[in-house]
């Protein structure tokens, strides 16, 4: 094969294989389906059609058309094609945004909320306004303005903390001045004589709280044992007690049967007593008046009045 049919058959490869990808390109393109949204802001930020439309940070779409709203000219209508299976919904909302850093303005739509209802195609996204750079440009210039009354205000209250520093730096010096070092030595050497003079008491007085310690924890103990010996004791006293008490209200509530079981016979009884109570008033009564009637069981003539 010569080198004119070589070359002449690797350019035919070549556009083969550029036929190929343009074709497969193409159809690519055409299998995508995507459906229109439109949005409105404030504020478009650099944005023109093909720009980039971002759902959660995901490349969906494009730009297709950025101009002043009809109904409302102080307002930006935004035209976008996404794909047909972005999720965008009614929580979603439209902002200016950058696809990176270094790059250009983006359309960035947020994710929403999964139980939020979806958006038709063609409906209007909710949007949410981002700062310009001449509002960001302004802020900082109030925020310099500031700063700079805060510098000015801090310088004067440091040149006043300075001036209080440099006073404390003198009261240190006049205080360890000479004098009064040679103060502090006298006195520390007075403590240290003091200590040599009454180290022994010190250390009489330790022994002995040593010692009273020691007896301390053995009264402790002593005590605690006395305490173990009579909780078991009281403890056996307190249970018979209570079966006591148990008893007791047992026996009280078999009482209280027996006397509501009893209860018309108690009163008979009284009634009983009463009366007895009664005859027995009436012969102390008698007995009273008629004293005699306990042995005559006639009463005795009256006395006549001698003549």
């Amino acid at each position: 094969m010569t080198t004119e049919a070589k070359v002449g058959a690797f350019v035919l490869g070549c556009f083969s294989v550029l036929a190929f990808t343009l074709i497969y390109l193409i159809n690519a393109q055409l299998g995508v389906h995507s459906v229109p949204f439109r949005t409105y802001l404030r504020y478009a930020g650099g944005l023109e059609p093909g720009t980039s439309v971002l759902f959660g940070g995901i490349n969906v779409g494009k730009v297709t058309a950025v101009r002043p709203a009809a109904s409302d000219p102080s307002r930006i209508e935004i035209l976008l094609d996404v794909k047909d299976n972005t999720p965008v919904n009614e929580k979603s909302l439209a902002k200016l945004g950058l696809v990176s850093v270094m790059s250009g303005a983006a359309l960035s739509i947020t994710t929403g909320s999964n139980d939020a209802k979806r958006l038709l195609p063609g409906s209007t996204i909710p949007s949410q306004e981002a700062a310009s750079l001449d509002e960001i440009t302004a802020k900082m210039a109030v925020v310099a303005d500031n700063a700079n009354g805060l510098i000015t205000e801090a310088r004067g209250e440091l040149q006043g903390i300075s001036g209080d520093a440099r006073g404390l730096l003198a009261n240190l010096n006049s205080v360890t001045g000479a004098p009064n070092r040679r103060k502090i030595r006298e006195i520390l050497d007075n403590v240290d004589a003091m200590l040599a003079t009454e180290r022994p008491k010190i250390d009489r007085l330790t022994d002995q709280l040593g010692a009273l310690s020691q007896h301390a924890d053995e009264t402790v103990q002593n005590v605690n044992g006395t305490v173990s010996e009579m909780r078991e004791p009281a403890r056996k006293d307190l249970a018979e007690l209570q079966d006591t008490l148990l008893e007791a209200k047992h026996l009280l509530a078999d009482m209280q049967v027996i006397v509501r079981a009893n209860d018309y016979k108690i009163d008979d009884t009284i009634e009983n007593l009463r009366t007895a109570t009664e005859n027995l008033d009436d012969l102390t009564e008698s007995v009273k008046q008629r004293p005699w009637s306990l042995i005559r069981i006639r009463q005795p003539e009256d006395r006549k009045v001698p003549k």
